[in-house]
């Protein structure tokens, strides 16, 4: 039943819809003859034959075949109700037309009657059957949702007619006591609040639990995470009702909760006629195109619509699947132009320039591995320095309005290579910006970002995926984070509000424990610590037991954008940028860069 083609079941309800109107004139006929005689048998082979063919054209008219199956609703009887009641009153005029008969009213009431009744019990049967059926092949998992208004209404009733989802809604909850007791859909009763969402689970014996509340706060999607997580049950949440009601989801489309969800941070919100001034009908280029965060500040300028994209980064694999997925979206949009190119090329960064004269440039192109550069210290100062020197100074020449560069919170009292070499390039762009410049420089420092090809969070799924432990560096370790497409919208918002010369810090809100990250996403793998362990490896070279944003000589209290602030570092000269630069050049020491980095300048360093 369930695996019937369209044209397959369209054949059949025809066939159905056809014998209940060909005879039910007959039989309807048959009830009322010992009351009524007069009427016949050609002439009700007549009203057969023209209320058939009235039937079809109005069930043709109406839609009605196309709907029957999948959706027999409230809205599906109306619709049968008005192309009976069309067929009926059709067949009335025309019968006396072509017979000068008069009508017999009550013979035509008693088959509307019944073909409200068959034709419309046809599709609630068929709904049942295929319900049960479906039902004795799929073993759907008994499910618990959380809200109980109208996402939560909507869920259910799609949850009852998709079977293949292999969820049964069983209870909902809500914290509005009003709705206590409430059936909301389905025969679906509201038996609680979220707090008793543990003891309803052992008393249901619940295997997933489903958030259907679009307006969830961030904070509120944790606390009730942490509820959650003593069940055992995988949490999931159904996409926002505007996303439903815009067709760019179905509601059916559930999403795991993610770490991301858990940070609790609430969305920025965009000045977006600022940023559109910046990049509409512009041309944008963005070095490090291909890595996580240069991919999605890709994504994000390709919103605004520029006139033209350069997508430039040195591995052409990465730089070939970003330019697919966006020739995809944008092709007749956007001119996307990919380049292979390395930073560190002085020559070739000024070609590119000069050729296309972007009007902003994001530079996102950087080793950032923070124990990897410990053991390649030269490798992170020759491409998170010389190689943003050389963007740099291009863009200078070229003209270009606006150079954004995507910093590190470990470029603050850097300990490592890899954020001593991500202070000196804020150096570099800083010292370039003076008065007879075209460009406005700006630095953007924000920290951890989740998903990233640096962030712990892929490596610790593999561990989950393998069984474990999940491997820890230490207990206390704590890290700021921020999701991808927010670090990236932001970098854009920092760039439009450029005036040159600032380190912008983009607000990470509270820090997190390395740790309690590992739980988060345990749990939400649906295991346990006692199935998966975790293991504390000890602090790797280069790292920090927690990372700052600014220094304590670098706090401005003032935002300059919601989520957005300014740093008050120390500004040095094109000149002595330059004296560092030759030296580490010239005579490159792991300890030197750290030590210019954190301005630490002695007699013999100079």
């Amino acid at each position: 039943m369930d695996k019937l083609s369209a044209r397959g079941r369209l054949l059949i309800l025809i066939i159905i819809d056809s014998l209940i109107v060909a005879f039910s004139v007959f039989i309807c006929y048959t009830i009322l003859q010992p009351f009524f005689e007069g009427y016949s048998r050609n002439l009700l082979i007549v009203n057969s034959i023209v209320l058939l063919i009235s039937h079809h054209v109005f069930a043709y008219i109406f839609n009605l075949y196309h709907r029957a199956w999948e959706y027999a609703s409230v809205n599906e009887l109306l619709l049968i109700v008005e192309s009976v009641t069309c067929s009926i009153i059709t067949t009335m005029i025309l019968v006396p037309i072509f017979t000068a008969h008069p009508p017999f009213f009550r013979l035509y009431l008693i088959t509307w009657m019944m073909h409200l009744i068959l034709i419309g019990g046809s599709r609630i049967s068929w709904r049942v059957a295929r319900g049960f059926v479906v039902g004795k092949k799929q073993k759907k998992k008994p499910t618990l949702i959380v809200g109980a208004g109208r996402g939560g209404s909507l869920l259910i009733r799609q949850m009852l007619r998709s079977p293949e989802m292999g969820l049964e809604p069983v209870l909902a909850v809500d914290d509005d006591l009003e709705k206590r007791k409430l059936t909301i859909a389905g025969g679906v009763k509201v038996q609680g609040t979220i707090n008793d969402i543990p003891n309803l689970v052992n008393r249901y014996r619940i295997k997933r639990i489903i958030i259907a509340i679009p307006t969830l706060s961030a904070n509120r999607l944790k606390e009730i995470n942490d509820i959650c997580n003593s069940t055992g049950i995988e949490l999931f949440k159904m996409p926002s009702i505007e996303q439903v009601l815009a067709g760019e989801l179905e509601v059916n489309q559930l999403k795991r909760v993610e770490v991301e969800d858990l940070l609790g941070r609430e969305p920025v919100e965009l000045d977006m006629a600022m940023i559109s001034k910046e990049l509409t009908h512009k041309t944008v280029l963005v070095t490090g195109a291909g890595g996580s965060i240069g991919s999605e500040i890709c994504r994000q300028v390709c919103k605004f619509e520029p006139e033209r994209i350069l997508l430039l980064g040195h591995g052409e694999n990465s730089i070939y699947l970003i330019n697919q997925e966006l020739i995809n979206l944008y092709k007749d949009k956007i001119e996307l132009i990919p380049i292979i190119a390395d930073v560190q090329n002085a020559a070739r960064m000024e070609e590119i320039m000069h050729t296309y004269k972007p009007y902003a440039v994001y530079h996102a192109a950087a080793h950032k591995h923070v124990p990897l550069m410990e053991y390649n210290p030269i490798e992170a100062f020759r491409n998170n320095v010389l190689g943003t020197r050389n963007t740099a100074v291009a863009a200078k020449k070229a003209g270009v309005r606006k150079f954004v560069m995507v910093s590190t919170d470990k470029a603050v009292n850097p300990p490592n290579v890899m954020g001593a070499s991500k202070r000196i390039a804020e150096m570099v762009v800083q010292s370039l910006n003076d008065e007879n410049s075209e460009t406005n420089f700006v630095a953007v420092r924000f920290g951890n970002v989740l998903g990233s090809r640096g962030s712990v969070i892929p490596l610790f799924k593999k561990q989950i995926a393998a069984g474990g432990p999940v491997t820890v560096t230490h207990p206390d370790m704590t890290r700021y984070f921020m999701t991808i497409p927010e670090a990236s919208r932001l970098v854009l918002q920092a760039g439009a509000l450029a005036q040159g010369g600032e380190v912008f810090v983009l607000d990470m809100g509270q820090p997190v424990k390395i740790v309690d990250l590992a739980r988060n996403l345990i749990r939400l793998s649906g295991k346990t610590e006692d199935e998966i362990q975790i293991k504390f490896s000890g602090i790797r070279p280069g790292e920090k037991m927690y990372e700052e944003l600014l220094n304590e000589n670098e706090i401005h209290p003032e935002q300059v954008y919601e989520k957005i602030y300014r740093g008050k570092v120390k500004e040095m000269s094109e000149e002595e940028v330059k004296k560092i630069i030759d030296k580490l050049n010239t005579h490159f020491d792991k300890q030197l860069i750290i030590d210019y980095a954190n301005e630490h300048f002695s007699t013999e360093n100079n």
